[in-house]
């Protein structure tokens, strides 16, 4: 055996590969050449040069949603422009004068929290003028800073003439359209139940509020019906409608009970008195009560419609049974407890039936500092109909 035999085999594979020579660097080097590249865009105004090659084509514009000037930009800006600009450049190659003009939306909550987190503060702490004058200047900030941003990806638009929400000819349209609603009816002063954040001191819209699951206390309520012989019942002995809520809270707030005219609802006996319950849900119901029970009639819940109760407090006689189609067998008895003054479902049954509205939460911890001036009986009185919109 030779003396070559233990020498270890040649590992540079590398040299072994039939490459192509070129000038191109194994490394990308992007943070060095990204620069370089939109620079070169810039000085040959390659931007400028693709608009005027392009007037006369027909018109092709993406709307741009806004993002809040509140911050800097994240993974979530980055995809949102990145995959607005492939479609703009797409139009473009297309042979479309394809106009994008980026926007910031500068005013709302989020910029209004940021700008408290950074100086460490209250809304309360400053004076109004000052606070808006503070805000104004934040969001005008990272409107420069986030268009840096945004031109680093890569993409292009209308960066020297972006449209900004406040801007005062953005706000002259706004106020212009809103003057359009009013004059053609559609403003109008009425009530609707809002979120509202303590800790913000501000509305909140349904998107920006979080639910969470938590354990609550529950009760079931009896609500003593006034003409039980419109079922043929006896007028001597008591009927009620048996409710079931997670929020007991708004009791105060009902003024109806929801029924879906579908559905299949029983007269059970008791012995004392007689409950109206869903049929596929009273089994479990009734059992909780540890009582016999006889089964009186089967009727549709369209039928129930033509009861009324009294309210659990006695604030009203005469209140309806009515019927919504977001009643479900899920759980409860199959009859919801309806307070329009809280949540957006029961506000629209408010709506379609002119139910009243009560908002004993709203008259308790809003009215004695916020609206002094208001008679409290505006607060009770029907919603006027809302067809026309």
């Amino acid at each position: 055996m030779s003396s070559s035999a233990n020498t270890p085999p040649n590992t540079d594979y590398q040299k072994t590969l039939n490459l192509p020579k070129t000038d191109f660097s194994m490394k990308a080097n992007l943070v060095q050449r990204e620069p370089l590249v939109l620079a070169k865009w810039e000085s040959d105004k390659i931007y400028q040069r693709l608009r005027e090659k392009s007037k006369g084509q027909k018109s092709f514009i993406l709307h741009d949603g806004p993002p809040y000037a509140n911050g800097h930009i994240h993974i979530g800006h980055a995809l949102n422009k990145i995959l607005k600009d492939i479609i703009v450049r797409y139009k473009t190659m297309k042979g479309f004068d394809a106009l994008y003009v980026p926007g910031w939306d500068c005013h709302g909550l989020p910029i209004e929290h940021q700008l408290l987190k950074d100086l460490k503060a209250k809304k309360g702490d400053f004076d109004t003028v000052v606070f808006r004058k503070k805000a104004h200047d934040y969001a005008m900030k990272f409107v420069g800073i986030q268009r840096e941003e945004f031109k680093r990806l890569g993409v292009w638009g209308e960066w020297d003439n972006p449209y900004l929400t406040l801007a005062p000819s953005y706000e002259y349209w706004i106020l212009k359209s809103l003057a359009k609603l009013v004059k053609q009816g559609y403003v109008y002063r009425s009530l609707k139940p809002v979120n509202w954040c303590f800790s913000c001191e501000t509305a909140l819209a349904e998107a920006e509020v979080e639910y969470e699951d938590r354990a609550s206390p529950t009760v079931f309520v009896k609500l003593g019906v006034n003409n039980p012989e419109v079922l043929g019942l006896p007028k001597d002995k008591k009927v009620s409608l048996l409710i079931w809520t997670t929020t007991p809270w708004t009791l105060l707030a009902n003024v109806a009970v929801a029924s879906h005219a579908d559905f299949t609802y029983i007269l059970a006996d008791l012995g004392e008195d007689i409950v109206i319950v869903e049929k596929s849900l009273s089994e479990a119901i009734l059992g909780k009560a540890n009582v016999s029970t006889k089964l009186i009639k089967e009727v549709k819940g369209k039928d129930l419609s033509q009861l009324t109760y009294t309210h659990p407090f006695g604030k009203l006689q005469n209140c309806p049974v009515v019927n919504a189609d977001y009643v479900t067998k899920e759980d409860g008895t199959g009859l919801v407890h309806t307070a329009p003054g809280h949540g957006q479902e029961d506000f629209q049954t408010g709506l379609r039936y002119k139910l009243p509205i009560l908002m004993p939460v709203i008259l308790k911890v809003f009215l004695p500092r916020m609206v002094r001036h208001l008679p409290v009986n505006m607060f009770l009185k029907p919603m006027k109909s809302l067809s026309r919109i």
